[in-house]
């Protein structure tokens, strides 16, 4: 019995999310990275704890031997000087090593969950559909898997340990003045306010232009790939000076986006330490003040300097924390934004996988766009190829040849109707189980950088030796191959360009062969070959006949003509199906293409 299913339900777009509920979903993404490393995180905080407290009880060592020590009568002697002198040396000990911690491995830690991030955004964009990535350039991917994690990181590791420290010390600073000089306390802390005002104005400021500066360095990125992938192109069309300009543009953009960065951080910068000179200039005015009144102690100004250079601590690193965090939010946001997408294919929760396959394809009234509100490509098509059957499509460009063959393993999901294989609908199916029974050999071919060997294993690692070169065999790949530097471990280069467009087809059908699936898709697999090649390929896709379903989309005669059937396919949609001298008995439309040479 045939499992099929009605045409897709309506989209119902979920309800539009807050901003604030936007951000807890964020901040609970963020937080979840540490999970793993929480034992680390919690070394690396006790270990900022210490460094945060040392700085505080260390004044009020100093205040105890200005003030109570030397202040003495008689004088104290130097022993007990000397040891509270000990005290503060173990103490500086101890803080270089919980300082040395916190530096090493809260930047591991960090490293750790870029890491992280890194792998499951890459993960992602491989789950992301063909339509996801026909409309993104490389470049902007790039960025954000590189630069934008690279900021997250910092992010992550100085985020928990400089907003610690600085509560620490921000508050213990806080009690031991207010304990020695109420006084100047009040006025110092009158300042903050108003210093909280103004970064949090240029914090908004800043965001804003690390933000614009990443997308700015995502175009630059984009730019450079698109250039230099295609810099065969470029040099063959002397297209050296247009390139120039393009990539002069983007990296213009790019320095304006950093200029406005540079300027609101200057601002910010300046003003905090602006305010931080301030209130060294209070506390010496207004202590001297006090002094010279008798309302103050001079070992109790000495205790109030020093902490105000202690307060100065917290704010820089509160300065730090707003830095990072405007270089670091704006890439979890752009990292997020991605993450957010969801696979439009993917299993659905019955599906279940797709084993023994014959071979048998169906299309039942199926209808593509590639775009919602875009023009059909495909519109209510029915198709039947049985096991083993070799069913050729040709017909004009842009009729869909190549997009009913991409349908076939869901690298697009149809609009309406259903695609069976052996009476299984193929969204009812696991899409790894899927994609295993379908051989896929299109005319772009993509090698990846490695070897030969590599390469033709790609689809099956385990293979050994001997069944690559069985597969490069077929393909009529073994003598050229064994003819190359080091023969089967020869480097390709990127994209396979160390080789011929011939030599790289060959090499795809290899990978396709080896392989051995049971249904073959063949998008113009022998265009490249040499008329030689081309029929010793052509021998190798004979042996399979009846054997493995081929569709096959060719122009080549010798393709078209040893079809078990032809299918013609243009806007109309299927217009003739038989073999080569029936539709040539017919005088259709394949005998108009045929006759024109465009079948050929």
């Amino acid at each position: 019995m045939l499992h099929t299913r009605p045409g897709p339900t309506p989209h119902v777009s979920p309800a539009p999310e807050s901003d604030a509920a936007r951000s807890r979903r964020y901040l609970r993404t963020f937080l979840s990275y540490y999970r793993p490393y929480r034992r680390l995180l919690l070394a690396d905080l006790a270990c900022a704890f210490v460094v945060a407290g040392i700085a505080v009880v260390v004044p009020l060592l100093v205040r105890y031997i200005t003030g109570e020590l030397l202040a003495a009568a008689p004088p104290t002697l130097p022993g007990p000087i000397v040891a509270v002198g000990a005290a503060m040396l173990g103490l500086l000990v101890v803080q270089v090593a919980c300082d040395t911690f916190v530096d090493v491995q809260g930047h591991m830690m960090g490293t750790l969950i870029e890491r992280d991030m890194r792998r499951d955004l890459f993960d992602h964009y491989q789950r992301l559909p063909r339509r996801f990535h026909d409309t993104q350039r490389t470049g902007q991917l790039l960025s954000r898997l590189t630069g934008d994690l690279e900021a997250i990181s910092e992010l992550a590791h100085h985020g928990p340990e400089d907003v610690l420290i600085a509560v620490i010390k921000f508050v213990g600073t806080f009690a031991v003045l207010l304990q020695v000089t109420p006084g100047l306390t009040g006025v110092i802390f009158a300042l903050l306010p108003v210093m909280l005002v103004y970064a949090l104005r240029f914090h908004r400021r800043l965001s804003a232009a690390y933000l614009r500066g990443r997308e700015r360095m995502g175009d630059v990125n984009a730019q450079v790939e698109d250039s230099l992938a295609g810099i065969r192109v470029v040099q063959s069309f002397a297209g050296e000076t247009a390139e120039a300009r393009k990539f002069a543009l983007e990296n213009a953009r790019f320095v304006q986006t950093r200029r406005d960065v540079f300027r609101n951080e200057a601002w910010f910068h300046q003003g905090v330490q602006t305010f931080t000179g301030l209130l060294t200039i209070l506390v010496v005015v207004l202590g001297g003040v006090l002094i010279a009144r008798r309302d103050l102690a001079l070992a109790d100004l000495l205790t109030a300097l020093l902490l105000v250079g202690v307060l100065v601590d917290p704010v820089q690193r509160f300065v730090n924390f707003a830095r990072v965090a405007q270089e670091g939010l704006p890439g979890f946001t752009r990292f997020m934004q991605i993450m957010d997408l969801q696979p439009e294919i993917a299993d659905a929760p019955h599906a279940t996988p797709l084993t023994g396959v014959r071979g048998r394809i169906e299309f039942r009234d199926v209808s593509f766009a590639y775009a919602e509100d875009g023009e059909h490509v495909l519109r209510g098509l029915n198709l039947r190829v049985q096991p083993g059957e070799t069913v050729a499509l040709v017909g004009p460009s842009g009729a869909g040849k190549s997009t009913l063959c991409a349908l076939i393993p869901r690298f697009y999901e149809v609009t309406a109707g259903s695609i069976l294989i052996d009476g299984h609908d193929v969204r009812d199916v696991t899409l790894a189980s899927l994609r295993r029974q379908i051989g896929v050999v299109p005319q772009d071919v993509y090698l990846f950088a490695g070897s030969v060997a590599d390469n033709i294993r790609y689809g099956r690692p385990d293979a050994t030796d001997a069944e690559v070169e069985a597969a490069a065999r077929r393909a009529h790949a073994h003598d050229f191959i064994r003819a190359l530097p080091l023969g089967y471990d020869t480097e390709v280069g990127q994209r396979g360009v160390m080789l011929s467009g011939g030599q790289r087809q060959r090499l795809s059908l290899a990978r396709a062969f080896l392989t051995d699936p049971p249904i073959l898709l063949l998008d113009e697999a022998t265009s490249a070959l040499d008329t030689g090649s081309e029929r010793a390929v052509q021998a190798a896709l004979e042996t399979l006949r009846g054997h493995r379903t081929q569709l096959v989309i060719a122009h080549r005669l010798s393709t078209v003509r040893t079809a078990d059937r032809i299918v013609v396919l243009t806007e109309d949609g299927i217009v003739e199906d038989g073999t080569h001298a029936q539709l040539l008995a017919r005088g259709g439309a394949y005998a108009q293409l045929y006759d024109s040479g465009q079948a050929v």
